[in-house]
This record gives C-alpha cells, structure tokens and sequence, in this order.
C-alpha cells in the first residue's frame, strides 16, 4: 500500500497517525466466535415465522386458501386485514405493501401475501405447503424500455449539444451499453427478530444497515409512536447497501406476527429466500453519443439513461440521480445533455447496492470514452489527461469543482503504477503478431472515474443528523450515533477520530449500542457519508466537549477529564449537521453543488482471455483512489480492495438470469462470485485530496472502487481481443458474440424472455 499526497500539498498528519494504528474494534469478537449474529440470540419462547409469496408476476389477488384438514391452531396466520397501522412500508413513496390484500394487485414474484408463524420449523414447513394463493393474471411488463409507469425522471442541460455535434471535423460516436442485476450476496443472510413488549409496544433486533429506517417503518405500520419502537443492530455480516431499505420489510412482518403471538418471532432467511425476495442493483440501459475533435477534446455528450426499478420505488429516485449526476464520467465537457428515468416494471423491486447508480452509468462513460480515443487514433490514457476535470472545472448541474479535484493525480499514479503505456504497447506487439494457432490473449485496460460524498443535493441539510459524545458520570468517554459497522471499520475509526480530538488513546473511547431508544439519529450507513459526515459530526463534538472541560478544569482535557466527570457530572454534546458554507443545491431546477466533494479514483486492469472459451482471467488490478484523508489507512485500503473484487464479478461473472420476472438462478449454485481463487493481484494506492470543510479532511471511500473496476476489465478485453463488450457482464457468450460480428444475448438482467 503506498499513501500519497497530492502534488502541490504538504502531506499533512491523518488523524491518529502519532500513534500506531488501533486494532479493529470488533475483529477479536468476530474471530473468536463471541460476537452475536441474528441467527446466534436467544429469546426464550420464541417462535419461527416464514412468508408465503406469489408465484406469478402480476396478477389479482382473488383468495388466500387454506387447507381445512390442518390445525391451523397450531400456527399464527397474518394477513393485510391484520395490519393496525397503515399498509406500507415507509420509504421515500409510499406504493409498496407490507402485505398484498385480497383483492389487491400483486405486482411481482415472490411479493409477500401471508405470514406464519409456529412453534418448531417442522410443523411452520408443514403449514407452508398447505397455503394457496388463488389469482387473475394481469398482464406483465417486464421490458423498461416498454414501461409508461416513471418513478421519476431527470434532464441536466449545459451549454448546445446539437451545434456542438454538427460542427465541422467533431468525430461523432454512439452506441448503447446494457447492465443487469447484481446480488449484494453479504455473508449473512437477511435476518430480523421482534419481541413484543409488556407496554405494547416492539423492539426489534436485525441485520441492518438504518435503524431509523427501520424504526419509521415500524411506527407506520404499526401505528407506535416513538418510544413504543425499538430498533437494535445485532453484529451485521455485510450489506453493501442490501440491509439499507429491505429489512424495514422483514421487520414489519416479524414484528406482526410477535404482536399476533404475544411472542417473540424470529425471521431468518435462508439464502434461497434471500436471492429470490430481495432487492438488487438496478439494470439500466444508457445511450450515448459522444463529439470528439482530433486533438481529443470532447465536445459534446448526448446521454440518456433508463433505470428498471422494478414494481414499487424503494429508493430508485435516488439511485436515479446519481446515476444522471455521474452519467458523463469525470470528464469537463461543455455540451452536455443528460436525460433520464427510472421506470417500473413486474420484477421483484431493486433498490440500493455500493456505488447506488454511478457503477452504471459510469461504465457505460468509460467505454464510451474508449471508443472515443479509439475512433481518433488516440491512447485511451491520453484522452482521459486531455479531458478530465481540474479545479474550477464545472459540473453539468453547474457546480464549481474545488482544489480538491483530483482526477488528474489519481490517472497519473495508476498509469505510472501499472506502466500502462509500456504494457500497452507490449500488448498491442502481441495481437499484431498473433497467429490462428494463439491460444490467450492479453490486455490491459485503463477507467477513470469520480464519486460525490455524502447524499445528492440538499439531502443533507434536511436530514439534518445528529452524533453526540457523552463523559458519563463514572468517567467514560462514550460515543453516540445510528451509524452501523458492517465490516467497514465505523466501530473502529469513530473512537480513533475522538481519541485524536481529546488527546487520549482510542481504547478510552467507547461506542454505544445501535439502538434507537439510546442513540440519536446520525442518518444511515450510506452514500460514503459515514466518514465524511458523522465522523466530521463528532470531530466538531469532541472539541467543544474538550473546550467544556478545560474551562471548568483549567487542565488539559487528557489530564483532567476524569475528575471533571467526578466532580462535575455527566456532559453530553449533541453536534447536528449544518450545512457546508458556500454550498447550495436547488432541487426543483437540479442545479447547483450535488454533492459537498467528489472522491476521485482510477484503476488499471490486466487480463487473460482463452480464445477457445472466451473465459477471462483478471490477473491485476492496480486500484487508485482519493478519500480525502485516510483515518485508518489499513481499513480505508481493505475498503479499496474488496469494491475492487465486487467491480470485478460484476464485470466478468455476476449474472442474474429471469424467466417470466423470476430470478432463474437464486442458489449459490448458479449465482456464481469472484471466490479467493478468482481473486485478481490488487496493488491499492490512496491519495489524500483532503475536503477542506470535513474538520478532519474526509471523503468517502466505501463506494469508490466500485465505479472503475469494472470498465478497466472490460476494457483490458478490449485489448486483448480487438472487441467492444456493451453489455455487463463480459460472459464468454458475449465475447464470442463480439468477436463473431453477431448480435450478444439477451439484455441483462432484464425479464424479455418468458418460459414456453
């Protein structure tokens, strides 16, 4: 691993680095055995639930059926006429049922209808079998380029892209790129258990990303109020954005059938379940026409791009936006038209995966570029130093870039890092040389990309989070936000970023629970914000609690903090987010400043591909990427590492196949991903552009890797075989397509074909 800083900046000290580097938090639970997943608490006289769902796309709900030779008094039955509250799971719109009614419509497979719960598994799988759904069919539409039903839509106009297009020796190049569905497949399967309270209220313990979330959707549909739901993480094993909107769905279904019992109800999903039930990354379908001058400037970039949220919104408006946001790629073009829409369509829905749009729509720019650089005889290193966004560069939304704009120095330590001119050349000799008996081929492929830190536009602001610190009055120092560790480190660098502040070592500093009767709402684990925005949240915290202290005391904090608590009591200090100065976002015209900074990051790939099969092997991968300040450089480049490997599934391997909007391969059998033995040589470098408003310089870096890994692989195919891939993934199948002249597969990920 190597740290730079930026050229031109001094290489100032990351917080905590006088120190050596704390362990982290949670890894000797974790390796020891004593940490506590879902499926590991134990609630005396608890009870196993189980959802029965459609098995058909869209249809009428007529009947729910069960058969009368059972003893359905040994089972708790629920269906949407048992709901007190209201019959949505709270999100951003407010279309999606908790459980479809009879007479309503169901809109997907594997939708929710009925819940069960039973005292031991065997007698819940026996009551499983004797329920039926009697159903209408409804046609279905499965295709988004054919769906009238626009969950939002978005249009980003700057400068005349139709001059720019026709003006004299502009070089115009189109073409249209497909990405499918992608499994976050974390660790740990989707689990959830609810105990009902004395009091009549419900506490809930789960695998999830967003407790407040969860808690909103609990109140919703439960009718509680704030202090009758309780929402507690358990140790989560990974969620890449696939525990952020969907547990708020298995938390309501456990918590109706506790109230039903009067027991608690565990609601644990086997992988099967979870493949089949929940949500995905989004396929979309972007177009491009791009206008190059020989010299290699861009001039003109025509784009548009559909999303397929799938049947209800969940979070695709969001997604929406930074998909059109990042559409163009990090490049500083001054004609650009942007025109997007996110569209419904009968497959089960798709909500939030790392990266949340840009991955997308950002492979779809960097082939595009190399296309580009190709139709002009350029190398596609040159193309991308010539176009790339410099400080003062300005967005398509209109924002003025900053000093912290690193694209350029990120492109130049991967091409130095990777010697990609000189492997470029040396595989362009080879496929020259090449003859009909070659049995592999090598490339090398270069993608450069970008990715706004925190949430879109003014999402921040009306958030308006919360992080608090506490000095107990026992004399602990005690950190208090909803942010979750899913293995990203949160439990690690918080205390890091406090300890650093107040001048004690990060083993004083604790963390409390995630549960949402203690801790403030600090907003979700997502959008690369946890960094950047509670981490700065509780910077600004720790410096007032320390100012309290010392002035009370006329000591140094780390001298004296423990008789200030004995002496003076308990002090807490709620630090809430204001905005950054000099930053504003106007939502109904979607201009302004998207995002408080933008993380850099470009990766360089190199491939093998057998021309008998078409099979790729990612040999290396050399990952650059900005995260504004590295807090712990050894957890930040685990971070670059494993988006890295995520990019390259997506980019070779990760497929989801459907027949009449059914997930044909929901087993790990089938649904296959990069395993140890796939995994490439990943040579991480981080470069610290600090964000001058973070008190302690962050940015993100959970999503950033994400971006580029997968249009680097594509393009090393490129090379390596002379043929232009647009469609995600590169399978042998679309190789041999690509090199055979005829048309790929089917769209990805997209339901066209339908069973005979």
């Amino acid at each position: 691993m190597t740290i730079q800083a930026p050229a031109g900046r001094p290489a100032a000290p990351t917080p905590g680095h006088a120190t050596p580097l704390p362990l982290r938090r949670e890894g000797p639970a974790k390796l020891t055995g004593q940490a506590l997943y879902t499926d590991d608490l134990v609630f005396p006289g608890a009870w196993y639930g189980a959802t029965i769902r459609s098995t058909v796309p869209h249809a009428r709900l007529l009947a729910i059926e069960l058969d009368p030779a059972f003893d359905w008094g040994r089972v708790a039955v629920v269906t949407a006429d048992d709901i007190a509250g209201r019959n949505v799971v709270a999100s951003i719109a407010e279309d999606q049922p908790i459980l479809v009614p009879v007479g309503g419509e169901i809109r997907h497979q594997a939708e929710p209808v009925v819940l069960l719960a039973a005292a031991d598994r065997d007698t819940l799988r026996e009551a499983r079998r004797l329920v039926s759904l009697r159903t209408e069919p409804l046609p279905p539409v499965f295709d988004p380029l054919a769906s009238t039903v626009v969950f939002a839509h978005h249009a980003l106009v700057k400068g005349d892209v139709e001059a720019a297009l026709a003006a004299d020796g502009v070089v115009v190049v189109e073409a249209t790129y497909r990405v499918g569905h992608q499994e976050q497949l974390y660790i740990e399967n989707n689990a959830m258990i609810a105990i009902p309270r004395g009091d009549g209220g419900m506490t809930v313990h789960g695998s999830l990303q967003c407790p407040f979330y969860v808690h909103r959707a609990l109140r919703t549909g439960l009718g509680l109020d704030d202090a009758h739901a309780q929402v507690v993480q358990a140790e989560t094993g990974g969620g890449f954005g696939g525990k952020e909107e969907y547990p708020s769905m298995i938390a309501l279904h456990a918590a109706l059938l506790a109230r039903r019992t009067g027991r608690p109800v565990r609601m644990i999903y086997d992988r099967h379940e979870d493949l089949a039930a929940t949500t995905k990354r989004h396929p979309a379908v972007i177009r491009h026409r791009t206008g190059v001058r020989r010299d290699g400037t861009i001039v003109a970039q025509d784009i548009e791009l559909v999303l397929d949220g799938g049947a209800y919104t969940t979070l695709t408006p969001v997604v929406l936006s930074r998909a059109t946001i990042h559409a163009g790629g990090p490049y500083d073009v001054p004609n650009v038209r942007i025109r997007s829409r996110a569209v419904a369509t009968n497959t089960p829905p798709n909500g939030a995966f790392r990266g949340f749009g840009a991955p997308q729509a950002e492979f779809a720019a960097e082939m595009q570029v190399g296309r580009c650089a190709e139709a002009i005889g350029m190398s596609p290193l040159e193309i991308r130093r010539r176009n790339a966004y410099r400080a003062a560069g300005v967005t398509p939304t209109g924002q003025v870039l900053h000093d912290d704009a690193a694209a350029l120095e990120v492109l130049e330590r991967a091409a130095e890092a990777s010697e990609f001119d000189w492997v470029r050349a040396r595989t362009a000799a080879e496929r020259a040389g090449r003859g009909p008996r070659a049995r592999t081929a090598r490339g090398i492929g270069l993608a450069l990309g970008w990715h706004g830190a925190g949430f879109t536009g003014s999402g921040e602001a009306k958030m308006g989070s919360v992080a608090s610190i506490e000095l107990t009055g026992d004399g602990r120092i005690r950190i208090l936000t909803a942010s979750t560790e899913m293995g990203q480190g949160t439990k690690t660098i918080f205390p890091q970023l406090v300890a650093a502040e107040l001048g004690v070592d990060p083993d004083d500093v604790e963390m409390a629970p995630q549960d949402t009767s203690l801790v403030p709402d600090s907003g979700p684990t997502v959008a690369s914000r946890t960094a950047m925005v509670v981490g700065g949240l509780l910077v600004h915290a720790a410096r007032r609690l320390k100012a309290d202290v010392e002035g009370r005391t006329g000591r140094p904090f780390e001298l004296s903090w423990r008789d200030d608590a004995r002496d003076h009591g308990p002090t807490r200090i709620d630090e809430r987010f204001s905005p950054y100065p000099g930053r504003s976002f106007d939502d109904a015209t979607y201009s302004g400043d998207a995002y408080p900074a933008f993380g850099w990051a470009a990766a360089v790939a190199e491939v093998e591909v057998d021309l008998d099969t078409a099979e790729v092997t990612v040999l290396s991968v050399v990952a650059v990427d900005d995260v504004g300040r590295a807090i712990h450089p050894v957890l930040c480049e685990g971070q670059v590492e494993g988006g890295t490997l995520q990019a390259v599934g997506y980019a070779t391997i990760e497929e989801i196949k459907l027949v009449d909007g059914r997930y044909l391969n929901d087993r790990l059998q089938t649904y296959l991903i990069p395993t140890s033995l796939d995994a490439p040589r990943i040579e991480t470098i981080l470069v610290e552009a600090p964000f001058e408003d973070a008190p302690h310089g962050a940015k993100g870096v959970g999503e950033l890797p994400m971006d580029v890994g997968a249009p680097a692989v594509v393009a090393a195919i490129h090379d390596a075989t002379g043929a232009w891939i647009d469609d995600l993934p590169a399978s042998p199948e679309r190789i041999i397509a690509a090199l055979a002249g005829i048309a790929p597969p089917g769209p990805p990920g997209m339901s066209t074909v339908s069973a005979p």
